[in-house]
């Protein structure tokens, strides 16, 4: 369960090599924001817009802070167009195993661990697991070595043909809601690396033998569930993901908690009987 440094630090996704005036332009345009009213919520004037976007004007790097927020610019990226406007970068990008974290490394342990027997994981920006609880160990056992060689990948894991994805009996309904998560965050983050890895786990085969599973109960789900299959038996749960709230870190921002919460009762009382 210990917390681990990623393999590999994920590159800024805005290339740098552009003024910041073009690269405001390509993030309004894709939140499909008008220029008035970029300007009215930035409390400037549309003329102003107008003349960063072209280089006519050189933002402050207040202004430059300013739109990226309005224009929900992921924290990574906002570094990415300082850089480009002349400015030194804003938000530091710390180690998950720098000393400095060790207090936000304690508290995500302890909330994973306070979650068993229920499964819970820590990802960052391109999925890759950073923590993982027995709850998760558990749906795990089985999987091949070559798949659980870090860094650990969460989308691999599930959609591999040889990962958890010939147990998922509502495989093609739970596959079609992770590839439509990857993509919102592609359209967010302007991620090439995690187009990357959508390309990939897209391409992988559906098993022929997955079939939607009957429910054990009549159960109202209220979210689509997760069914998956562990020793015979057919486990639902429904997927809940926290991030932190205005980090001030370029590895905090990207990180998420994701939990399995037991949609059902059954589940529960397996999950529960499974630890000591």
């Amino acid at each position: 369960m210990t917390i681990v440094s990623s393999a590999h630090a994920a590159p800024a996704t805005t290339p740098t090599g552009q003024g910041v005036g073009p690269l405001l332009r390509a993030w309004r345009e894709q939140r499909r924001v008008s220029q008035l009213e970029l300007a009215l919520r930035a409390d400037s004037s549309a003329r102003h817009i107008s003349f960063i976007e072209t280089g006519r004007s050189r933002p402050s790097e207040e202004m430059v802070l300013r739109l990226a927020e309005h224009l929900d610019v992921p924290v990574r990226e906002r570094n990415a167009l300082l850089l480009a406007a002349g400015y030194a970068p804003r938000y530091p990008e710390t180690p998950l195993d720098d000393p400095a974290l060790d207090a936000l490394r304690a508290g995500m342990e302890q909330l994973i661990q306070g979650y068993e027997p229920y499964p819970a994981l820590v990802v960052d920006a391109m999925y890759d697991v950073h923590a993982a609880n027995r709850g998760i160990l558990t749906l795990l056992d089985g999987i091949p070595e070559h798949l659980l060689e870090p860094p650990l990948n969460a989308m691999r894991l599930t959609l591999h043909p040889e990962g958890l994805a010939p147990r998922i009996r509502n495989l093609r309904e739970w596959r079609g809601h992770l590839l439509a998560q990857m993509d919102r965050q592609i359209a967010l983050r302007r991620s090439e690396p995690l187009r990357r890895l959508y390309e990939e786990v897209a391409a992988y085969p559906v098993p022929e033998e997955t079939t939607t599973a009957e429910p054990a109960e009549d159960v109202p789900y209220f979210a689509l569930p997760l069914q998956i299959e562990h020793e015979g038996r057919v486990l639902s749960f429904i997927s809940s993901i926290s991030t932190f709230n205005t980090p001030m870190d370029v590895t905090v921002a990207e990180l998420a908690i994701e939990t399995l919460l037991p949609a059902d009762p059954a589940t529960v009382k397996y999950l529960q009987s499974l630890m000591p």
